[in-house]
């Protein structure tokens, strides 16, 4: 079966193309605009179709013309803060982007969604874990473009029949464990990077925002899972819907939480290097904690994460970030 494949260029797309490729019956066709993915985190052997998925009548030839069985949905703008200050550029690519991309999946006669959602469709909850059924009240406009989309898919599976799984993912780290391939970002806004890039001397220091939290070490505690086990739990989905299986959203995390000081010692550990921290005030719409009830989709996938220790995660970054210091480029 055929699997494309938006944002396949990038961080999680292209780890899940790899997995896609390892599973011999489902064959990934990668589709992106390549403003912020690498075209040689790509397999030479995949497929990679260069396009605007705003294109409603390129995107439906896509479909077309390579028998498309699913869609995996990663493409979007995805920087919170950014988010805050060009709201029109998240509405315009986030949710316009992907109206677009359903409109030609419909017209197509393409049922099948596995969509890349957020942790921040729930905004500050009011406890943790957090469950599928939680209040989503998100803080952010990044948050509040993908519980729009996750709406939008909803009403698309009642008047059309199309069937959707939205993953929530919480924070996504660690890189393939043979180093090819990992995460690079223009601005870099996630906490594991920028520790192993100041580990490498790449940056000057590593800051943590706010130490008088109510957690153990007053830093914020966060749940974290390996790319690998996203990659997973992203087949998983669309097994499950090729199946003929009920769609909705699901939460990915570990159900583990750590705090940003315990990730800056285990980097200092698995790396053998020391660098400089410094203690800033809190920023501005940081909940203390964030940690996922994985439940439902360990019940309901059968999904077991199995790369998702601070060790395995960290250690597989330092081995990308070793070998790409500058990320992909040369």
């Amino acid at each position: 079966m055929n699997i494309l494949v938006t944002g396949g260029a990038g961080y999680i797309g292209s780890h899940t193309v790899r997995a896609l490729q390892q599973t011999k019956d489902l064959i990934p066709i990668v589709f992106d605009n390549l403003s912020t993915g690498h075209e040689e985190s790509v397999p030479d052997s995949v497929q990679l179709v260069t396009g605007d998925i705003h294109d409603v009548f390129f995107l439906k030839h896509i479909l077309s013309e390579y028998e498309i069985d699913g869609v995996i949905h990663f493409a979007a703008s995805s920087l919170v803060g950014e988010s805050m200050t060009d709201p029109a550029k998240y509405y315009y690519n986030n949710v316009e982007g992907t109206l677009h991309l359903l409109i030609a999946m419909h017209e197509a006669g393409v049922d099948n969604l596995v969509f890349s959602s957020t942790a921040a469709v729930y905004g500050e909850p009011e406890k943790t874990p957090i469950e599928e059924d939680f209040p989503t009240v998100p803080t952010n406009v990044y948050g509040r473009t993908k519980l729009q989309i996750e709406t939008m898919m909803k009403d698309f599976a009642m008047a059309y029949e199309m069937k959707y799984v939205a993953l929530r993912y919480f924070n996504a780290a660690g890189a393939d464990l043979d180093g090819t391939i990992g995460e690079d970002h223009s601005p870099e806004t996630h906490l594991i990077p920028l520790i192993l890039k100041t580990a490498q001397g790449v940056r000057d220091h590593i800051s943590i925002f706010g130490t008088d939290y109510p957690t153990a070490d007053g830093t914020c505690l966060r749940d974290y899972i390996h790319v690998l086990d996203l990659a997973q739990a992203h087949i998983l989905a669309m097994r499950h819907l090729l199946q003929g299986g009920e769609g909705g959203a699901f939460n990915l995390g570990s159900e583990k939480g750590f705090s940003v000081r315990e990730i800056i010692d285990k980097t200092k550990e698995v790396t053998g290097r020391d660098f400089r921290v410094t203690e800033e005030a809190r920023r501005a719409g940081d909940p203390a904690v964030l940690i996922a009830s994985s439940e439902k989709i360990r019940r309901v996938l059968g999904w077991q994460p199995e790369h998702s220790s601070t060790e395995e995660i960290i250690a597989s970054a330092w081995k990308w970030h070793q070998a790409h210091p500058y990320g992909y480029a040369k």
